[in-house]
C-alpha cells in the first residue's frame, strides 16, 4: 500500500511539505525520555496485568500515517482479544447499528474486542502510553494532529491531508481534549487543521495541560 500517495496527488497544487521545527522536536525528546524514564515501573505493571489477564503479546502496533505521508508503526499496550479482527468482521456482518457506528467514526462504543482490562486501560488512555517511543523516535510529537490510518485519511481528509500531515502527528491534541470519540470526524479534522495553522509553544502547553483532566474524567474516552 502506497504511503497516502493516492490522496497527496489528488491535487497538484498541494504538495507533500514537510515542516521542521527544532524546538518543538528538542522539547518532544526531552519530555519522552523523562516519562520512559520515570514511568517504567507503571509500564511494568500494565505489562503484567495486560499477560496474566488474557493470551497474546503485551504490545501492539499498527501502520499509521505520519508527517509527509510516511507510514510508521504505533505502539499500543495490546488492549484487545487476539482473534479483534473476527470479532468485528461478526458484528459489523450481523449488526447493521454497529455497522453504522464504525463506519461513521472507526471507533465502537461496546467493542466486542477490547478485553475488560484494555477498556480500563482505554477509558484512563493508559494503552497509549508506548507511544512516547514513537515520540522519542521521531514518528509522533507530543501534541499534534491525530495519527489515523491511511483509509481513514482517503475517506475523511482530502486535500487538507497535505496540510494536516507537513507535521508530526501528537499523542496527545486538540481532538483529545475537546470530546475525543464524542466529536464526529469532520470536526475532529477541522481541529487538525486548527492546529497545524495556530501550533506554538503555548497551544501545545495548554493542551498538555488540559489533557490531565480529560484523562481523569474519561469523557468521550472508549
Amino acid at each position: 500500500m502506497k504511503d497516502c500517495e493516492d490522496i497527496f496527488l489528488l491535487n497538484r497544487e498541494f504538495s507533500c511539505e514537510i515542516r521542521h521545527i527544532p524546538f518543538k522536536r528538542i522539547f518532544d525528546v526531552l519530555f519522552s525520555l523523562m516519562v520512559l524514564i520515570v514511568g517504567s515501573p507503571i509500564f511494568l505493571l500494565i505489562a503484567l496485568s495486560i499477560s496474566l489477564s488474557s493470551p497474546g503479546k503485551v504490545i501492539y502496533y499498527q501502520n499509521r500515517v505520519g508527517r509527509g505521508g510516511s507510514s510508521f508503526r504505533c505502539y499500543k499496550f495490546r488492549s484487545m482479544y487476539v482473534d479483534a479482527d473476527r470479532r468485528l468482521g461478526l458484528i459489523l456482518k450481523n449488526d447493521s447499528k454497529m455497522r453504522e457506528e464504525w463506519e461513521k467514526s472507526y471507533k465502537l462504543k461496546r467493542d466486542p474486542r477490547v478485553t475488560p482490562l484494555g477498556a480500563f486501560l482505554r477509558r484512563t488512555s493508559l494503552d497509549e502510553l508506548p507511544q512516547f517511543w514513537n515520540v522519542f523516535r521521531g514518528d509522533l510529537s507530543v501534541v499534534g494532529p491525530r495519527p489515523v490510518v491511511h483509509e481513514e485519511i482517503v475517506k475523511y481528509f482530502g486535500v487538507k491531508a497535505y496540510k494536516i500531515f507537513s507535521i508530526r502527528p501528537g499523542i496527545t491534541g486538540l481532538w483529545q481534549i475537546s470530546g475525543r470519540s464524542n466529536i464526529d470526524y469532520t470536526q475532529r479534522v477541522a481541529l487538525d487543521e486548527y492546529y497545524v495553522d495556530k501550533r506554538s509553544a503555548l497551544l501545545d502547553a495548554k493542551v498538555i495541560l488540559k489533557t490531565i483532566p480529560s484523562v481523569l474524567f474519561t469523557k468521550g474516552a472508549y
